[in-house]
């Protein structure tokens, strides 16, 4: 995974399943995940949202496990 702010082209045609930019913006859209489209068309998605909607801990790179609270029983 990189260090960038932004998917890269490779991680946004993995994650839409597409090449052509108006059929990963099309696709996004379904998946509820913000998107902007740059002046030049590139599609940009920022990491930190596709994190979070999937699920996956920043801090760790897997998704976030939720345990149970034995204590408030």
């Amino acid at each position: 995974m990189s260090d960038s702010m932004f998917l890269s082209n490779d991680e946004l045609v993995e994650l839409t399943g597409r090449r052509h930019r108006a059929c990963q913006a099309e696709v996004l859209r379904s998946l509820a995940v913000d998107h902007k489209i740059r002046p030049d068309g590139r599609v940009i998605v920022l990491r930190r949202h596709v994190e979070q909607q999937f699920g996956v801990s920043a801090e760790h790179g897997r998704a976030a496990v939720t345990e149970p609270d034995w204590s408030a029983a």
